[in-house]
């Protein structure tokens, strides 16, 4: 007997007592007056199959006979066997004429404990992620390596940042080399001379944002966490809080986002016959400005979270590779395989045995401080290769014996740089 079929039974029963009145149980049993009088008519007090309903225990008319279901059985474990639930179901209509659903199939193999040899995995729950409420509150970033030009030209990566609150694209190019630093440092860039700082970025666990290596030096066993990647350091620097995603849904919009850009930025560029780099940035650009007013949503408050830099920030010095070289005895110091001599301080007073900065910057300026105090401002491009993981290449303190540096001046002041 179930429960609400025990509850019944001690209703009516008080209420063929008289312990309750006809309204009360109707009440409590949720029925119809006419209903709890009927009940009290069916009423036994020596039993209590009064209570049960009139087709228990009758087989139901729609119900398969015995026979079919075991003809069924049979089938699934001789001829048929190993086929699956949809798979036996056809076989059954087209060979066997015999026409059950699927799911009557599936009913009667899993009472039988007849499992399917399919095994799918429950999808896992993912729940949509509401939009952050103001403008410049989070920005979500990505890289996309893709054949933009079709074959008409080399294959290019767009890297770019959109807005959560609104889906406006905020800043966004192309570049010849894959996913790399120097092109989110130009992206970041672009986003703040043109909005400003936002409070937060979304982004993956990529190597460029942060350290996914297991080695720890002895400094940062000490400092109790890894040394920064020269992303990572340059978010910290600004303020970006960093939230990095474990998955591609995460990151949903933006992956949208460039889903789009591979359709209509695609067919654009063919439209445009763009088969460089140049004309590509072109065409970006003004895919992007109608990307935003077509797809762009208003976000649900009006204040803006963008910040402005503040005073006397140096940001060409924030986005740049930034390098830590103890100063050699002849004053000579190496960066990859170059070696440059430092020019002397003031009152030729010299510093070897001292730490100096060296900042690489994305115009190709290699600039060497000494205590905020610039000794030499060097031409050099910027590597292709990423710098990976990796903070910052080895300090070292001696310069190379060979190959044989070249001299030459710059701005009147001696510098070295080893032959290549």
């Amino acid at each position: 007997m179930s429960q609400k079929e025990f509850q019944r039974v001690k209703v009516i029963e008080n209420a063929v007592a008289g312990r309750l009145s006809v309204s009360e149980a109707a009440r409590l049993l949720q029925l119809s007056e006419r209903q709890v009088q009927r009940l009290k008519r069916r009423y036994r007090p020596d039993s209590v199959a009064w209570v049960h309903h009139g087709n228990r225990g009758r087989p139901m008319p729609w119900a398969l006979p015995a026979g079919l279901r075991r003809t069924i059985l049979q089938l699934a474990r001789g001829k048929y066997q190993g086929f699956n639930d949809s798979h036996l179901c056809e076989k059954l209509n087209a060979e066997e004429n015999l026409v059950v659903s699927r799911e009557t199939v599936r009913r009667i193999l899993r009472a039988a404990k007849l499992a399917s040899p399919q095994k799918r995995r429950p999808r896992p729950y993912r729940a949509r992620r509401l939009r952050r409420p103001r403008f410049g509150m989070m920005v979500l970033t990505d890289a996309s390596r893709h054949d933009w030009l079709e074959g008409r030209g080399p294959e290019l990566t767009l890297v770019g940042f959109q807005d959560d609150a609104t889906s406006q694209i905020l800043s966004a190019h192309f570049q010849l080399e894959a996913e790399n630093t120097v092109g989110y440092f130009r992206a970041v860039h672009a986003m703040v001379t043109a909005h400003g700082v936002p409070l937060s970025v979304y982004r993956d666990r990529h190597g460029i944002f942060q350290r996914n290596d297991p080695h720890w030096t002895v400094a940062e066993q000490l400092a109790g966490k890894q040394c920064p990647t020269q992303l990572g350091r340059a978010l910290e620097e600004l303020g970006i809080q960093q939230i990095p995603a474990y998955s591609p849904q995460a990151k949903g919009r933006i992956e949208r986002a460039w889903r789009t850009c591979q359709d209509r930025l695609v067919s654009e560029l063919r439209l445009a016959q763009a088969c460089d780099l140049d004309s590509a940035n072109q065409v970006l650009a003004r895919f992007c400005a109608d990307y935003n007013q077509r797809f762009a949503v208003p976000a649900r408050e009006a204040q803006r979270d963008f910040r402005s830099l503040p005073a006397r920030f140096d940001l060409a010095r924030c986005l740049s590779f930034r390098y830590q070289r103890v100063v050699g005895p002849d004053h000579v110091i190496t960066f990859g395989a170059h070696s440059i001599a430092l020019p002397p301080l003031s009152a030729k007073r010299g510093y070897a045995g001292n730490t100096v900065e060296l900042s690489h910057r994305l115009d190709g300026m290699l600039l060497v401080s000494y205590k905020e105090l610039l000794l030499l401002s060097l031409p050099l491009p910027l590597p292709v290769q990423d710098h990976g993981q990796r903070p910052a290449p080895r300090i070292t303190t001696h310069k190379p014996k060979t190959p044989m540096p070249r001299i030459y001046n710059l701005g009147g002041r001696p510098a070295v740089a080893a032959v290549t």
